[in-house]
């Protein structure tokens, strides 16, 4: 068997082995945890630098990582947006650990060893509570509108528009709103936003008014059965607003929720960043008259 055979022998075993981890990881109600998203990697990894092989162990160990993704994509289940968004760290940890033992080649195993040790307390982050960092976040997004405040309050009363241009990060694969519906008026009333394509099926997330008086409004969230709730658990979500001039006011959209994916070091500006620009939308499509 020649070297191109063996690499891409190494390859495969390494992908396959990392979906039946990915499979355990699913049972256990892992997946959203480090066990996933540095496990597998730091297990590809490990098998591509730790077999015999020709070729060099970083091109074998991104060769196995690139397979597995494509496999994640077709077999597994998981959505472009996933993909995305956990290809950077599967590359990252396979590099590291491949170009680790390049570098080492005559005590490459035992350079690629210490660095799998040292991956496994990593990748137990979000496995357990105490093995967590903080997940409750906080993003808000401000803009001055050319509307009156009362304009403003009546159009926080209205259902919010769901045809908006939504920002790019936003359409790579992320559930949309499609409908939204209010039902009551004041303290106690609910609105419903149905969300469609994307990822996953779709679902409804349910917001409570828990306060509105001059210049304020704050949503709890009731419940919420969209994919975003893979993500993060949404908790509640507050407007205020002020007047600048006669015909100007000053909107501040601020949203707290808690992160559920992990390592929190990656994950966190990811969820950051899309939070902050879905506050900046609820000021264009919520907070605009119709």
């Amino acid at each position: 068997m020649d070297k191109r055979q063996w690499t891409w022998l190494i390859a495969i075993v390494g992908a396959v082995v990392a979906s039946l981890w990915y499979r355990v990881t699913v049972w256990q109600r892992l997946e959203q945890t480090s066990a996933l998203f540095i496990g597998i990697p730091a297990l590809i990894a490990a098998i591509c630098v730790l077999t015999p092989k020709p070729a060099s162990a970083t091109g074998t160990a991104v060769k196995a990582v690139t397979l597995f993704i494509g496999i994640s994509g077709i077999f597994l289940g998981e959505g472009l947006i996933c993909i995305l968004m956990a290809a950077p760290l599967f590359y990252l940890v396979a590099i590291l650990i491949g170009y680790a033992a390049d570098k080492h080649r005559k005590n490459s195993t035992i350079v690629s060893c210490v660095l799998i040790l040292t991956m496994i307390p990593i990748s137990s982050e979000g496995t357990r509570p105490r093995l967590s960092f903080s997940r409750e976040e906080t993003v808000s997004a401000e803009r001055v509108l050319a509307a009156t405040p009362d304009q403003i309050n009546a159009a926080l009363a209205a259902p919010p528009r769901t045809n908006g241009v939504f920002p790019f990060y936003l359409r790579l694969g992320f559930p949309r709103p499609v409908s939204a519906d209010v039902h009551g008026t004041g303290v106690g009333a609910r609105e419903t936003i149905h969300f469609a394509g994307g990822e996953g099926k779709p679902g409804d997330l349910v917001l409570e008014v828990a306060e509105h008086r001059e210049g304020r409004l704050r949503w709890r969230s009731i419940s919420d059965t969209s994919h975003v709730a893979h993500w993060l658990t949404w908790e509640d979500s507050t407007v205020e607003w002020v007047a600048v001039d006669v015909s100007h006011t000053r909107v501040r959209w601020t949203l707290h929720y808690r992160r559920l994916l992990d390592p929190a070091w990656y994950f966190r500006p990811w969820e950051r960043y899309a939070a902050r620009l879905t506050a900046e939308q609820l000021i264009q499509d919520a907070a605009t008259s119709r």
